[in-house]
């Protein structure tokens, strides 16, 4: 547990974002990884698209067209696309 502008929150761990949850932006999820000595909040996926994952041609494409084979540092959004994917 850290703490984020006042409440605590669970590090490394993406969650989705309520419809109603409006102060993140508009996206589909939302993951609080710690950078050095602060927390930061990454916000990351398309709230209007699925994941469809399980088709082995769009699993692929989405791999390289976001080079999730070094997908860089955990306060990026890539990061954490790459992983669900």
């Amino acid at each position: 547990m850290a703490t984020y502008k006042g409440k605590k929150v669970t590090l490394n761990k993406p969650r989705r974002i309520a419809k109603g949850e409006t102060s993140y932006g508009k996206k589909k999820s939302v993951v609080y990884v710690k950078d050095g000595d602060r927390v930061k909040r990454v916000t990351f996926g398309d709230p209007n698209m699925s994941i469809k994952k399980n088709q082995k041609g769009r699993r692929k494409n989405f791999r390289s067209r976001h080079n999730c084979d070094n997908p860089g540092p955990k306060t990026k959004a890539r990061y954490w696309s790459c992983k669900a994917w």
